[in-house]
């Protein structure tokens, strides 16, 4: 009974509207209240869960990300994008997606890879010919990289989430040929369906253009080698290097590129602290939470009822995926992390999966989420930008669907595309 109360509690606040975090609490509250549990508790378990030195990094990445996208580093991405890939046909998708692939590895953020490259080649996308439809889709649909391609808070999330036994520079090298191989299959989306309605491509620069905007554009690169170089090497730990990173980050656009005001700053901090704030308050909650679904042995109780419908691990594999996509649909990516990693990861353990290949499996599935109605943060965004009806970009994004789930795919059956890079950096 006190699963029930648990569940019909939560998920009748958040179809009323309630945000998810305090949706959780209320329901754990509910629950802890009927087991004759006093509510401290609740609190206990929520302070518990943001009691974790790891977490200290999550506020530095947000800060590194909010100045990159405030100081004119996506600018430069593009520049360098265009230079590289612009010439092939459809030039322009091609630059939108490698664009993403570039600037999610230093913002780690979906949503700040669509307000900064949407704004800028969206409209440049469609005033060269290209459906806005389909500038919108390759922009929502390549903005998911920065979850993937590290740095990204999200792994540190899963990381805690997972009970602290996770290496976060593992997952942060699991990430990178994965989220490499899903902007290859977009941009292979994103070409033939150039080739089909001849969109134009651009002209190509010269090897020097290359070279000029290539040099403009490295020094932002270095807030992410300095974020993963440092915890990859031992030299800092996940916290200082998220550190390190936005102090060298607000030193590159304020003193060396001279384009973040002090308008802007001011803008970065509020946005960070906003951010972080709503993802601590998600994590505080989504503990007492997963606390009770511990003690009502949901994992269990899931795994034997996935084992009862098959016992092939292919088969099995298949329907936590078809579940994860789902549930991305209709919930926050950040409470999914914290609610399914305790029900899920022991079940894919269970059949031999490696927990750092289960966690980019995971963020890839609940960031295509983010990409799909009803709470597709990315696509509502970008619909927003692109100055179009959603109804109107979901007619025509299904082959970048199609091409995120082959990516997918591979992730959730080859563990080498995942595990090989980590094995060979230990």
């Amino acid at each position: 009974m006190g699963l029930i109360i648990l569940m019909c509690v939560f998920f009748l606040l958040v179809i009323m509207g309630m945000p998810v975090a305090f949706a959780m609490g209320i329901a754990a509250a509910s629950a802890f209240w009927y087991e004759g549990f006093p509510m401290l508790i609740t609190f206990q378990r929520a302070t518990a869960g943001v009691s974790v030195f790891s977490l200290l990094a999550i506020p530095f990445f947000i800060l590194a990300g909010e100045v990159m996208l405030r100081g004119g580093i996506a600018v430069r991405l593009v520049k360098l994008a265009s230079a590289l890939v612009g010439h092939l046909k459809g030039g322009l998708a091609m630059v939108n997606i490698f664009s993403s692939m570039l600037f999610g590895g230093i913002s780690g953020s979906a949503v700040a890879d669509i307000s900064a490259l949407g704004s800028l080649l969206v409209p440049v996308m469609k005033e060269r010919g290209y459906r806005p439809d389909f500038a919108v889709n390759v922009t929502v649909t390549s903005s998911i990289a920065g979850i993937v391609i590290p740095p990204s808070h999200n792994m540190i999330i899963y990381a805690v989430a997972a009970g602290g036994g996770i290496s976060v520079s593992g997952l942060f090298l699991a990430g990178v040929i994965p989220g490499i191989l899903m902007c290859i299959s977009l941009a292979i989306a994103a070409y033939v369906l150039s080739v089909k309605h001849n969109y134009p491509s651009e002209p190509f620069p010269g090897w020097g253009e290359v070279g000029r905007t290539a040099g403009s554009a490295i020094p932002g690169f270095f807030t992410a080698v300095i974020i993963v170089g440092g915890t990859l090497s031992g030299v800092f730990t996940v916290t200082e290097s998220g550190a390190f990173g936005a102090i060298y980050a607000l030193i590159l656009t304020s003193v060396f590129y001279r384009s973040l005001s002090w308008k802007d700053f001011l803008q970065s901090i509020t946005g960070t602290v906003r951010t972080t704030s709503m993802v601590m308050i998600l994590i505080a909650f989504a503990s007492s939470f997963a606390y009770l679904l511990a003690l009502y042995r949901v994992p269990e109780t899931l795994s034997n009822g996935l084992v009862t419908i098959s016992e092939n691990p292919i088969i099995i594999l298949l329907m936590i995926n078809v579940i994860l996509l789902i549930l991305g649909m209709i919930m926050d990516m950040a409470a999914l992390i914290l609610i399914c990693t305790p029900i899920f990861l022991p079940i894919a353990q269970g059949l031999g999966m490696d927990p750092t290949q289960f966690g980019i499996m995971m963020l890839m599935n609940l960031g295509l989420g983010l990409c799909t109605p009803p709470v597709g943060t990315c696509l509502f965004v970008g619909c927003a930008v692109g100055k179009i009806k959603i109804e109107d970009a979901l007619r025509s994004i299904w082959p970048f669907y199609l091409a995120i789930l082959g990516a997918l795919i591979l992730v959730t059956y080859v563990p080498a595309v995942s595990l090989w890079l980590p094995s060979v950096m230990r």
